[in-house]
Order: structure tokens, then C-alpha cells, then sequence
């Protein structure tokens, strides 16, 4: 079966989104260009740690390439705005990849859709010059045939992405004081209170 690899080089809009309540929430990310809208579902670890790893990225290529990188992005860039409509998830995503272009100082952010025997979520970085977006072996085919969405963002834009990705993933459930896990509108069964509904 052949793959698809949607690539948006740049797109016109790459964010980081959810659907549904606090609780009952489900990730995208979905990136808009050229007519077209692509929307992949993820966890929301894997949100939080692509935030994460996209920061360490940008850091890493001030540091070794000196690239200029814009300290927050600014206000009036802020991009709240609910993710286009209709949410038709392309795939779910098993793999991140993440790379550094040292030629077009760009950031390339690739989702590989999840295999059969994919049990959890993983993220790949490089920010080598050449920047290749996997480390695969010949042992490792079984990865080309997997849709993938492909795409190219400045440091600008990267830096924007990872505010709203932020700002997705703390507007969810506020964490009980006492153990830190979710709290429901109705409260919940507080292991630090044995049991007691909080």
C-alpha cells in the first residue's frame, strides 16, 4: 500500500488544537496551505513534548549556527483562533521527527502516523547540518509505508507554535492541589485523602 506525505512547505497556518471538553479532549495538529487542511490526532504528552523539543531545537541552533531567534512571539501573532472546520483526522500520530535547515534556517517538524506496533509515543530530533529527519537503518522500512504530515517553519513561527501549544495544553483539567491529577467539574477520588471524593 502506498503512503501519503502531506507536506506543507511552508504552510499558511501549522497549529496545535483539541476538540471536545476539558476531560474528554482530543489533540490535532493541523496545518492549512495551498487550499487544502490536514489534521492528524496526537496525545497530549505528545503536544507537551513536542513544545518542549521544538524549544531545546531552537535553542540548540542559536547555539551551534548562530541563529537569531525571537525571544516570544508577539502578541499580536498569537493565533486563538479554533482549528479549521471540518476536524477530519488524516491519521493518528505515532512518531515525531524533528529537524534543523541549516540551508533555509527553517525548522522541520514531520508526524509519521502510528503502525500496528506502535505501543507509545515517540519523538526524534537531529539538528545536524545536513539535519535528516530520521536515523532509519534498512530494518526500518516498515516506516516508509506510513502517511506522514511534512512541515517547514521559521524560527518565528516555531516560536509561535510553541506558545499556542502551551496555551492548548493548560486549558484543560486544573490539577488537584494535593496529587496533582486531573480534577473533574464533579471532583474525584483523591488518593492523598484516601479515597475521599474532593
Amino acid at each position: 500500500m502506498t503512503h501519503q506525505v502531506h507536506a506543507f512547505e511552508p504552510p499558511e497556518r501549522f497549529v496545535a488544537g483539541t476538540v471536545g471538553e476539558p476531560g474528554d479532549r482530543t489533540f490535532f495538529l493541523q496545518a492549512r496551505g495551498g487550499g487544502r487542511v490536514v489534521s492528524v490526532a496526537l496525545e497530549k504528552v505528545q503536544v507537551t513534548l513536542l513544545a518542549e523539543k521544538l524549544e531545546e531545537l531552537l535553542t540548540e541552533a542559536s547555539r551551534r549556527f548562530g541563529v537569531e531567534l525571537p525571544e516570544t512571539s508577539p502578541l499580536s501573532a498569537n493565533d486563538n483562533e479554533p482549528l479549521d472546520t471540518p476536524v477530519d483526522e488524516e491519521f493518528r500520530v505515532g512518531t515525531l521527527g524533528l529537524a534543523f535547515d541549516v540551508d533555509t534556517t527553517t525548522v522541520v517538524i514531520e508526524a509519521i502516523e502510528a503502525g500496528e506496533g506502535d505501543a507509545e509515543a515517540e519523538l526524534s530530533g537531529d539538528e545536524d547540518d545536513e539535519a535528516p529527519l530520521d536515523d532509519d537503518d534498512d530494518d526500518d522500512e516498515p516506516d516508509d509505508d506510513l502517511d506522514r504530515l511534512r512541515v517547514r517553519l521559521t524560527p518565528e513561527a516555531t516560536r509561535a507554535f510553541i506558545d499556542r501549544a502551551r496555551r492548548v495544553v493548560a486549558a484543560g483539567r486544573p490539577p488537584c492541589p494535593l496529587c496533582g491529577q486531573p480534577l473533574d467539574p464533579a471532583g474525584h477520588l483523591c488518593p492523598r485523602h484516601n479515597g475521599y471524593h474532593r
